[in-house]
Protein backbone atom coordinates (compact mmCIF):
# COMPACT_ATOMS: atom_id res chain seq x y z
CA UNK A 1 0.00 0.00 0.00
CA UNK A 2 1.47 3.43 -0.89
CA UNK A 3 2.92 5.37 2.03
CA UNK A 4 0.68 8.37 1.31
CA UNK A 5 -2.39 6.17 1.73
CA UNK A 6 -1.05 4.77 5.01
CA UNK A 7 -0.39 8.27 6.24
CA UNK A 8 -3.91 9.29 5.30
CA UNK A 9 -5.49 6.34 7.07
CA UNK A 10 -3.38 6.89 10.19
CA UNK A 11 -4.37 10.53 10.43
CA UNK A 12 -8.02 10.38 9.38
CA UNK A 13 -10.07 10.07 12.56
CA UNK A 14 -13.77 9.95 13.20
CA UNK A 15 -14.01 13.61 14.14
CA UNK A 16 -12.40 14.72 10.89
CA UNK A 17 -14.71 12.42 8.93
CA UNK A 18 -17.79 13.88 10.56
CA UNK A 19 -16.58 17.40 9.90
CA UNK A 20 -15.82 16.53 6.30
CA UNK A 21 -19.19 14.91 5.64
CA UNK A 22 -21.22 17.50 7.53
CA UNK A 23 -19.57 20.90 7.19
CA UNK A 24 -18.18 20.30 3.73
CA UNK A 25 -21.65 19.65 2.36
CA UNK A 26 -22.89 22.81 4.03
CA UNK A 27 -20.00 24.82 2.60
CA UNK A 28 -20.63 23.40 -0.87
CA UNK A 29 -24.29 24.31 -0.65
CA UNK A 30 -23.43 27.81 0.49
CA UNK A 31 -20.91 28.26 -2.31
CA UNK A 32 -23.48 27.30 -4.93
CA UNK A 33 -25.99 29.67 -3.35
CA UNK A 34 -23.56 32.59 -3.35
CA UNK A 35 -22.59 32.04 -6.98
CA UNK A 36 -26.23 32.34 -8.06
CA UNK A 37 -27.45 35.06 -5.70
CA UNK A 38 -26.65 35.69 -2.01
CA UNK A 39 -30.19 36.90 -1.31
CA UNK A 40 -33.58 35.25 -1.81
CA UNK A 41 -35.15 38.51 -2.99
CA UNK A 42 -34.20 42.16 -3.34
CA UNK A 43 -32.97 43.41 0.06
CA UNK A 44 -34.08 46.68 1.59
CA UNK A 45 -30.97 46.86 3.82
CA UNK A 46 -27.32 46.03 3.16
CA UNK A 47 -26.21 46.02 6.77
CA UNK A 48 -27.52 46.18 10.35
CA UNK A 49 -26.43 48.04 13.45
CA UNK A 50 -27.97 46.27 16.44
CA UNK A 51 -27.87 48.41 19.60
CA UNK A 52 -28.52 45.75 22.23
CA UNK A 53 -29.39 47.16 25.67
CA UNK A 54 -28.30 44.33 27.94
CA UNK A 55 -30.18 43.97 31.22
CA UNK A 56 -33.65 44.95 29.90
CA UNK A 57 -34.72 48.62 29.81
CA UNK A 58 -37.93 49.52 31.62
CA UNK A 59 -40.51 50.08 28.88
CA UNK A 60 -42.99 51.98 31.03
CA UNK A 61 -40.28 54.46 32.05
CA UNK A 62 -39.10 55.07 28.49
CA UNK A 63 -41.55 54.38 25.64
CA UNK A 64 -44.85 52.91 26.90
CA UNK A 65 -46.45 55.41 29.29
CA UNK A 66 -49.18 54.32 31.67
CA UNK A 67 -50.35 57.54 33.38
CA UNK A 68 -53.45 55.84 34.73
CA UNK A 69 -51.21 53.83 37.05
CA UNK A 70 -50.76 56.91 39.24
CA UNK A 71 -54.28 56.23 40.52
CA UNK A 72 -53.19 52.68 41.41
CA UNK A 73 -49.96 53.62 43.20
CA UNK A 74 -49.16 51.08 45.90
CA UNK A 75 -52.15 48.83 45.09
CA UNK A 76 -51.48 45.15 44.71
CA UNK A 77 -51.27 43.95 41.11
CA UNK A 78 -54.65 42.30 40.38
CA UNK A 79 -54.63 38.54 39.96
CA UNK A 80 -56.72 39.04 36.82
CA UNK A 81 -53.78 40.91 35.26
CA UNK A 82 -51.02 38.62 36.45
CA UNK A 83 -52.98 35.48 35.48
CA UNK A 84 -50.62 33.17 37.31
CA UNK A 85 -47.52 34.27 35.39
CA UNK A 86 -44.37 32.71 36.77
CA UNK A 87 -42.04 35.01 38.68
CA UNK A 88 -38.31 35.08 39.17
CA UNK A 89 -36.81 33.97 42.45
CA UNK A 90 -36.22 37.63 43.27
CA UNK A 91 -39.90 38.52 43.73
CA UNK A 92 -41.64 35.17 44.10
CA UNK A 93 -41.41 35.53 47.88
CA UNK A 94 -43.00 38.96 48.03
CA UNK A 95 -46.31 39.06 49.88
CA UNK A 96 -47.57 41.94 47.74
CA UNK A 97 -46.81 43.34 44.30
CA UNK A 98 -47.32 47.11 44.68
CA UNK A 99 -47.97 49.04 41.48
CA UNK A 100 -45.11 51.49 40.85
CA UNK A 101 -46.04 54.28 38.41
CA UNK A 102 -43.18 55.81 36.49
CA UNK A 103 -41.67 58.90 38.08
CA UNK A 104 -40.86 60.37 34.68
CA UNK A 105 -42.92 62.64 32.44
CA UNK A 106 -43.91 61.71 28.90
CA UNK A 107 -44.81 63.86 25.91
CA UNK A 108 -45.72 63.30 22.29
CA UNK A 109 -43.08 64.15 19.71
CA UNK A 110 -42.89 64.78 15.97
CA UNK A 111 -45.70 64.53 13.48
CA UNK A 112 -46.08 60.89 14.50
CA UNK A 113 -46.96 61.88 18.05
CA UNK A 114 -44.76 59.14 19.53
CA UNK A 115 -44.82 59.04 23.32
CA UNK A 116 -41.28 59.27 24.67
CA UNK A 117 -39.99 59.84 28.20
CA UNK A 118 -38.19 62.97 29.34
CA UNK A 119 -35.21 60.68 29.88
CA UNK A 120 -34.68 60.54 26.10
CA UNK A 121 -34.67 64.19 24.91
CA UNK A 122 -32.43 63.54 21.90
CA UNK A 123 -34.23 60.44 20.69
CA UNK A 124 -37.45 62.46 21.05
CA UNK A 125 -36.17 64.83 18.36
CA UNK A 126 -35.91 62.02 15.80
CA UNK A 127 -39.25 60.42 16.67
CA UNK A 128 -40.43 60.54 13.06
CA UNK A 129 -37.51 58.34 11.99
CA UNK A 130 -38.44 55.60 14.43
CA UNK A 131 -40.68 52.55 14.39
CA UNK A 132 -41.62 51.56 17.94
CA UNK A 133 -42.75 48.02 18.68
CA UNK A 134 -44.48 47.95 22.07
CA UNK A 135 -45.65 44.36 21.83
CA UNK A 136 -42.43 42.36 21.93
CA UNK A 137 -42.53 39.19 24.01
CA UNK A 138 -40.38 36.18 24.84
CA UNK A 139 -40.59 33.03 26.95
CA UNK A 140 -37.24 33.52 28.67
CA UNK A 141 -37.43 35.08 32.12
CA UNK A 142 -33.75 35.28 33.16
CA UNK A 143 -30.98 37.28 31.54
CA UNK A 144 -28.57 34.77 30.11
CA UNK A 145 -31.14 32.51 28.43
CA UNK A 146 -33.09 35.58 27.27
CA UNK A 147 -30.07 37.27 25.66
CA UNK A 148 -28.97 33.94 24.19
CA UNK A 149 -32.49 33.54 22.79
CA UNK A 150 -32.45 36.98 21.16
CA UNK A 151 -29.07 36.32 19.60
CA UNK A 152 -29.41 32.68 18.55
CA UNK A 153 -33.10 31.72 18.59
CA UNK A 154 -32.52 29.27 21.43
CA UNK A 155 -32.28 29.67 25.20
CA UNK A 156 -29.55 27.02 25.28
CA UNK A 157 -26.03 28.02 24.31
CA UNK A 158 -24.38 26.53 21.25
CA UNK A 159 -26.38 27.81 18.28
CA UNK A 160 -25.03 30.38 15.81
CA UNK A 161 -25.72 34.04 16.53
CA UNK A 162 -27.78 36.23 14.22
CA UNK A 163 -24.66 38.00 12.99
CA UNK A 164 -23.07 34.68 12.11
CA UNK A 165 -26.17 33.63 10.19
CA UNK A 166 -25.98 36.86 8.17
CA UNK A 167 -22.27 36.41 7.53
CA UNK A 168 -22.95 32.84 6.40
CA UNK A 169 -25.88 33.77 4.20
CA UNK A 170 -24.62 37.05 2.71
CA UNK A 171 -20.86 37.04 3.09
CA UNK A 172 -18.79 40.22 3.40
CA UNK A 173 -18.51 43.32 1.25
CA UNK A 174 -15.15 44.34 2.78
CA UNK A 175 -12.27 41.89 2.49
CA UNK A 176 -10.18 43.89 4.99
CA UNK A 177 -12.62 43.74 7.91
CA UNK A 178 -14.79 40.97 9.40
CA UNK A 179 -18.39 40.71 8.27
CA UNK A 180 -19.48 40.68 11.93
CA UNK A 181 -18.01 43.08 14.52
CA UNK A 182 -19.01 43.31 18.19
CA UNK A 183 -18.48 46.31 20.50
CA UNK A 184 -19.28 46.30 24.23
CA UNK A 185 -19.64 49.03 26.84
CA UNK A 186 -20.38 49.31 30.56
CA UNK A 187 -23.30 51.46 31.66
CA UNK A 188 -23.01 54.19 34.26
CA UNK A 189 -26.42 53.19 35.59
CA UNK A 190 -25.12 49.91 36.94
CA UNK A 191 -21.47 49.15 36.31
CA UNK A 192 -21.59 45.70 37.91
CA UNK A 193 -24.46 44.51 35.74
CA UNK A 194 -24.95 41.10 34.12
CA UNK A 195 -21.82 39.92 32.28
CA UNK A 196 -21.67 39.14 28.58
CA UNK A 197 -20.09 35.99 27.18
CA UNK A 198 -18.20 35.57 23.92
CA UNK A 199 -20.53 32.73 22.93
CA UNK A 200 -23.23 35.35 22.30
CA UNK A 201 -21.45 36.19 19.04
CA UNK A 202 -20.26 32.66 18.35
CA UNK A 203 -20.70 30.93 15.01
CA UNK A 204 -21.93 27.78 16.79
CA UNK A 205 -21.92 24.92 14.31
CA UNK A 206 -21.42 27.24 11.31
CA UNK A 207 -17.89 27.50 9.89
CA UNK A 208 -15.80 29.52 12.32
CA UNK A 209 -15.00 32.36 9.93
CA UNK A 210 -18.56 33.56 10.51
CA UNK A 211 -18.20 34.24 14.24
CA UNK A 212 -18.20 37.81 15.50
CA UNK A 213 -14.94 39.61 16.14
CA UNK A 214 -15.08 41.50 19.43
CA UNK A 215 -13.14 44.77 19.64
CA UNK A 216 -11.64 45.32 23.07
CA UNK A 217 -12.49 48.38 25.19
CA UNK A 218 -8.93 49.01 26.40
CA UNK A 219 -5.68 49.04 24.44
CA UNK A 220 -5.50 47.70 20.91
CA UNK A 221 -9.04 46.79 19.80
CA UNK A 222 -7.71 43.49 18.47
CA UNK A 223 -4.82 41.64 20.07
CA UNK A 224 -1.52 41.30 18.20
CA UNK A 225 -2.33 43.89 15.57
CA UNK A 226 1.23 45.13 15.82
CA UNK A 227 4.08 42.94 14.61
CA UNK A 228 6.60 41.90 17.28
CA UNK A 229 9.82 43.85 17.50
CA UNK A 230 12.22 42.83 14.73
CA UNK A 231 9.51 41.41 12.47
CA UNK A 232 8.65 43.47 9.40
CA UNK A 233 5.68 43.10 7.03
CA UNK A 234 7.68 41.13 4.49
CA UNK A 235 8.72 38.59 7.10
CA UNK A 236 5.12 38.34 8.34
CA UNK A 237 3.90 37.80 4.78
CA UNK A 238 6.46 35.05 4.21
CA UNK A 239 5.53 33.32 7.48
CA UNK A 240 1.84 33.35 6.55
CA UNK A 241 2.57 31.97 3.09
CA UNK A 242 4.51 29.05 4.57
CA UNK A 243 1.82 28.45 7.20
CA UNK A 244 -0.87 28.51 4.52
CA UNK A 245 1.06 25.88 2.54
CA UNK A 246 1.21 23.61 5.60
CA UNK A 247 -2.50 24.10 6.31
CA UNK A 248 -3.35 23.47 2.66
CA UNK A 249 -1.49 20.16 2.81
CA UNK A 250 -3.53 19.17 5.87
CA UNK A 251 -6.70 20.16 4.07
CA UNK A 252 -5.83 17.89 1.18
CA UNK A 253 -5.36 15.04 3.66
CA UNK A 254 -8.41 15.64 5.83
CA UNK A 255 -10.84 17.65 3.72
CA UNK A 256 -11.78 19.53 6.90
CA UNK A 257 -13.32 22.92 5.98
CA UNK A 258 -12.22 24.31 9.33
CA UNK A 259 -8.66 24.27 7.96
CA UNK A 260 -9.62 26.57 5.10
CA UNK A 261 -11.44 28.75 7.63
CA UNK A 262 -8.20 28.96 9.62
CA UNK A 263 -6.26 30.02 6.52
CA UNK A 264 -8.87 32.68 5.74
CA UNK A 265 -8.75 34.03 9.30
CA UNK A 266 -4.95 34.31 9.25
CA UNK A 267 -5.22 36.32 6.05
CA UNK A 268 -7.98 38.49 7.52
CA UNK A 269 -5.83 39.18 10.59
CA UNK A 270 -2.95 40.26 8.31
CA UNK A 271 -5.17 42.69 6.43
CA UNK A 272 -6.69 44.00 9.68
CA UNK A 273 -3.23 45.16 10.74
CA UNK A 274 -3.75 47.95 8.22
CA UNK A 275 -7.53 48.39 8.20
CA UNK A 276 -8.22 48.52 11.96
CA UNK A 277 -5.81 51.35 12.89
CA UNK A 278 -7.39 53.46 10.14
CA UNK A 279 -10.87 52.51 11.38
CA UNK A 280 -10.32 53.54 14.99
CA UNK A 281 -8.43 56.76 14.22
CA UNK A 282 -11.13 59.38 14.72
CA UNK A 283 -8.69 62.30 14.88
CA UNK A 284 -9.89 63.60 11.51
CA UNK A 285 -13.56 63.59 12.46
CA UNK A 286 -14.95 67.16 12.38
CA UNK A 287 -15.51 68.72 15.77
CA UNK A 288 -19.24 69.17 15.10
CA UNK A 289 -19.56 65.41 14.53
CA UNK A 290 -17.75 64.59 17.79
CA UNK A 291 -19.92 67.12 19.63
CA UNK A 292 -23.06 65.50 18.23
CA UNK A 293 -22.18 62.14 19.82
CA UNK A 294 -21.65 63.74 23.22
CA UNK A 295 -18.88 64.26 25.77
CA UNK A 296 -18.04 60.55 26.14
CA UNK A 297 -17.19 60.04 22.47
CA UNK A 298 -13.46 60.55 23.07
CA UNK A 299 -13.35 57.86 25.75
CA UNK A 300 -12.64 54.50 24.07
CA UNK A 301 -15.00 51.73 25.10
CA UNK A 302 -17.93 54.01 25.93
CA UNK A 303 -21.27 53.63 24.20
CA UNK A 304 -20.76 57.01 22.52
CA UNK A 305 -17.35 56.02 21.16
CA UNK A 306 -18.79 52.72 19.96
CA UNK A 307 -21.66 54.48 18.17
CA UNK A 308 -19.14 56.56 16.24
CA UNK A 309 -17.17 53.40 15.43
CA UNK A 310 -20.42 51.79 14.28
CA UNK A 311 -20.91 54.58 11.76
CA UNK A 312 -17.31 54.18 10.55
CA UNK A 313 -17.81 50.42 10.24
CA UNK A 314 -21.03 51.00 8.28
CA UNK A 315 -19.12 53.29 5.93
CA UNK A 316 -16.72 50.42 5.33
CA UNK A 317 -19.58 48.05 4.50
CA UNK A 318 -19.30 45.77 7.51
CA UNK A 319 -22.38 43.56 7.33
CA UNK A 320 -23.40 43.21 10.98
CA UNK A 321 -22.35 45.65 13.70
CA UNK A 322 -23.51 44.92 17.20
CA UNK A 323 -23.17 47.12 20.25
CA UNK A 324 -23.89 45.56 23.64
CA UNK A 325 -24.44 48.17 26.37
CA UNK A 326 -24.65 46.73 29.87
CA UNK A 327 -26.29 48.25 32.94
CA UNK A 328 -30.07 48.09 32.42
CA UNK A 329 -30.88 45.50 35.12
CA UNK A 330 -32.64 47.73 37.66
CA UNK A 331 -34.12 45.57 40.40
CA UNK A 332 -33.68 48.43 42.84
CA UNK A 333 -32.84 52.10 42.70
CA UNK A 334 -34.28 52.37 39.20
CA UNK A 335 -34.91 56.14 39.06
CA UNK A 336 -31.25 57.07 39.52
CA UNK A 337 -29.83 54.10 37.64
CA UNK A 338 -31.96 54.60 34.53
CA UNK A 339 -30.88 58.23 34.35
CA UNK A 340 -27.30 57.01 34.04
CA UNK A 341 -28.21 54.57 31.27
CA UNK A 342 -30.07 57.23 29.34
CA UNK A 343 -27.14 59.62 29.73
CA UNK A 344 -24.99 56.93 28.12
CA UNK A 345 -27.29 56.08 25.24
CA UNK A 346 -29.74 58.86 24.37
CA UNK A 347 -27.48 61.40 22.66
CA UNK A 348 -25.15 58.90 20.91
CA UNK A 349 -28.05 56.84 19.54
CA UNK A 350 -29.75 59.91 18.10
CA UNK A 351 -26.44 61.17 16.74
CA UNK A 352 -25.73 57.85 15.04
CA UNK A 353 -29.09 57.83 13.27
CA UNK A 354 -28.70 61.47 12.19
CA UNK A 355 -25.12 60.90 11.08
CA UNK A 356 -26.09 57.91 8.96
CA UNK A 357 -28.96 59.86 7.42
CA UNK A 358 -26.78 62.85 6.55
CA UNK A 359 -24.33 60.55 4.78
CA UNK A 360 -27.01 58.66 2.89
CA UNK A 361 -26.25 55.49 4.81
CA UNK A 362 -29.57 55.23 6.64
CA UNK A 363 -31.20 54.33 3.32
CA UNK A 364 -29.49 50.92 3.36
CA UNK A 365 -28.71 50.45 7.08
CA UNK A 366 -31.18 48.89 9.53
CA UNK A 367 -31.01 50.08 13.15
CA UNK A 368 -32.44 48.00 16.01
CA UNK A 369 -32.48 49.26 19.64
CA UNK A 370 -33.75 47.03 22.46
CA UNK A 371 -33.05 44.51 25.19
CA UNK A 372 -33.90 40.92 26.06
CA UNK A 373 -37.24 41.43 27.88
CA UNK A 374 -39.15 44.08 29.82
CA UNK A 375 -39.71 45.10 33.43
CA UNK A 376 -42.67 44.68 35.78
CA UNK A 377 -45.14 47.44 36.63
CA UNK A 378 -44.94 46.31 40.24
CA UNK A 379 -42.04 47.24 42.46
CA UNK A 380 -39.42 44.73 43.48
CA UNK A 381 -38.87 45.49 47.14
CA UNK A 382 -40.21 48.51 48.97
CA UNK A 383 -42.01 51.18 46.97
CA UNK A 384 -41.48 54.78 48.12
CA UNK A 385 -42.29 58.20 46.69
CA UNK A 386 -38.80 58.52 45.24
CA UNK A 387 -37.60 54.98 44.68
CA UNK A 388 -38.62 51.63 43.22
CA UNK A 389 -37.19 48.66 41.38
CA UNK A 390 -38.62 46.40 38.70
CA UNK A 391 -38.25 42.67 38.13
CA UNK A 392 -37.90 40.83 34.79
CA UNK A 393 -40.98 40.73 32.59
CA UNK A 394 -41.03 38.60 29.42
CA UNK A 395 -44.70 39.16 28.54
CA UNK A 396 -44.23 42.58 26.95
CA UNK A 397 -41.45 45.01 26.19
CA UNK A 398 -40.57 47.77 23.73
CA UNK A 399 -37.87 48.22 21.12
CA UNK A 400 -37.47 50.54 18.18
CA UNK A 401 -36.12 50.22 14.66
CA UNK A 402 -35.07 52.78 12.08
CA UNK A 403 -33.60 52.98 8.63
CA UNK A 404 -33.76 50.73 5.60
CA UNK A 405 -37.09 49.03 4.95
CA UNK A 406 -38.81 50.15 8.16
CA UNK A 407 -41.93 52.30 8.39
CA UNK A 408 -41.10 55.69 9.85
CA UNK A 409 -43.00 57.39 12.64
CA UNK A 410 -45.26 54.55 13.74
CA UNK A 411 -45.97 52.73 16.97
CA UNK A 412 -46.87 49.08 16.50
CA UNK A 413 -48.65 46.95 19.10
CA UNK A 414 -50.33 47.78 22.38
CA UNK A 415 -50.22 46.65 26.01
CA UNK A 416 -52.85 46.76 28.71
CA UNK A 417 -53.27 49.51 31.32
CA UNK A 418 -50.70 47.83 33.58
CA UNK A 419 -48.13 47.34 30.79
CA UNK A 420 -48.31 43.69 31.73
CA UNK A 421 -50.05 41.90 28.85
CA UNK A 422 -50.18 42.53 25.10
CA UNK A 423 -53.59 43.57 23.79
CA UNK A 424 -52.80 44.02 20.07
CA UNK A 425 -50.29 42.81 17.47
CA UNK A 426 -47.89 40.63 19.50
CA UNK A 427 -44.34 40.28 18.13
CA UNK A 428 -42.26 37.33 19.29
CA UNK A 429 -38.46 37.33 19.24
CA UNK A 430 -38.62 34.80 16.37
CA UNK A 431 -40.88 37.22 14.47
CA UNK A 432 -38.38 40.03 14.97
CA UNK A 433 -35.50 37.91 13.71
CA UNK A 434 -37.54 36.73 10.72
CA UNK A 435 -38.25 40.37 9.89
CA UNK A 436 -34.60 41.40 10.25
CA UNK A 437 -33.55 38.64 7.86
CA UNK A 438 -36.33 39.64 5.44
CA UNK A 439 -35.12 43.24 5.34
CA UNK A 440 -31.69 41.98 4.36
CA UNK A 441 -33.17 39.91 1.55
CA UNK A 442 -33.27 36.52 3.27
CA UNK A 443 -36.22 34.19 3.79
CA UNK A 444 -35.76 32.92 7.33
CA UNK A 445 -37.25 29.54 6.38
CA UNK A 446 -34.68 29.03 3.61
CA UNK A 447 -31.53 30.15 5.43
CA UNK A 448 -30.63 26.76 6.90
CA UNK A 449 -27.60 24.68 7.82
CA UNK A 450 -27.54 20.91 8.22
CA UNK A 451 -25.94 19.79 11.46
CA UNK A 452 -26.08 16.36 13.10
CA UNK A 453 -28.76 15.21 10.67
CA UNK A 454 -31.09 18.19 11.07
CA UNK A 455 -31.61 21.43 9.19
CA UNK A 456 -31.23 24.35 11.60
CA UNK A 457 -32.18 27.98 11.18
CA UNK A 458 -32.13 31.14 13.30
CA UNK A 459 -35.88 31.03 13.90
CA UNK A 460 -35.96 27.26 14.58
CA UNK A 461 -39.44 26.16 13.40
CA UNK A 462 -41.14 29.45 14.25
CA UNK A 463 -41.26 33.08 13.18
CA UNK A 464 -43.43 35.25 10.95
CA UNK A 465 -42.65 38.42 9.04
CA UNK A 466 -44.09 41.45 10.84
CA UNK A 467 -45.61 43.09 7.77
CA UNK A 468 -46.99 46.00 9.77
CA UNK A 469 -43.52 47.48 10.33
CA UNK A 470 -42.11 46.92 6.84
CA UNK A 471 -42.17 49.90 4.50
Amino acid sequence: MPSATLQFQDRLNRRAFLKQSGLALGSTALASQLVASPTHFAPKAKRIIYLFQSGAPSQMDLFDPKPQMEKRRGEDLPASIRMGQRLTGMTSGQKTFPVAPSMFKFAQHGQSGAWISELMPNISKIADELCFIRSMHTEAINHDPAITFCQTGSQLAGRPSIGSWLSYGLGSENRDLPAYVVLTSFGTGRRDDQPLYDRLWSSGFLPTQHQGVKFRNVGDPVLYLSDPSGLNRGMRRGMLDELAALNQRDHQLFGDPEITARIAQYEMAFRMQSSVPDLIDTSKEPQHVLDAYGPEVRNPGTYAANCLLARRLAERDVRFIQLFHMGWDHHGGLPNAIKGQCYDTDQPTAALIRDLKQRGLLDDTLIVWGGEFGRTIYSQGTLTETNYGRDHHPRCFTLFMAGAGVKKGITYGETDDYCYNITRDPVHVHDLNATILHLLGLNHERLTFRFQGRDYRLTDIHGNLVKGVVA
